[in-house]
């Protein structure tokens, strides 16, 4: 199993920041300059960052950003197929580019840290059962919550039960 813990890049690889603005080029999107700066921000998130934290960062980029403005363009990236939503609860929707390959993801529900993963046993668990309902598989999405097992050595000893007065020692 290949795993990638909550980034879309090698550790040693910087993300490109013209990605996005290169996938709305392509999709025949006019490129203003907050539409830019947003892409920009996208392409360098190696997180899964909601709205909020999309404006935090291209408001510290540049003040004259809106709210309004990366909502309608998130939207907008969304529409056309170049960003991808997802609910990984906490109420807000996080958002990550779609051309970055198949790829599952694991849902720390206390932290909310996500971790990405391929597996290709999955992959060909889900064929199988398409297969087998008479389906060809075209796509498909797995979202997994849990939180972390505590380790082994931090389970404490189980203690012995208490003698009740007139036992026998």
């Amino acid at each position: 199993m290949d795993t990638r813990t909550d980034t879309h890049q090698p550790a040693e690889a910087k993300p490109d920041p013209m990605r996005i603005e290169r996938l709305c080029i392509e999709r025949g999107l006019k490129m203003t300059g907050q539409r830019r700066l947003i892409a920009r921000v996208l392409s360098e998130a190696v997180d899964h960052p909601d709205v909020e934290e999309l404006y935090r960062r291209a408001l510290a980029l540049d003040s004259r950003v809106s709210i309004a403005t990366v909502y309608r363009t998130v939207r907008l990236l969304e529409e056309k197929g170049i960003l991808e939503r997802h609910d990984f609860g906490g109420g807000r929707a996080r958002y990550e580019a779609t051309d970055h390959g198949h790829h599952y993801h694991l849902i720390d529900i206390e932290t909310g840290k996500v971790i990405e993963f391929s597996d290709s046993q999955h992959e060909a668990l889900a064929e199988a059962i398409a297969a087998r309902l008479g389906f060809r598989l075209v796509g498909h999405r797995l979202e997994l919550f849990g939180r972390r097992a505590a380790p082994e050595a931090a389970t404490p000893p189980r203690r012995a039960p208490k003698r009740r007065s007139g036992e026998g020692a």
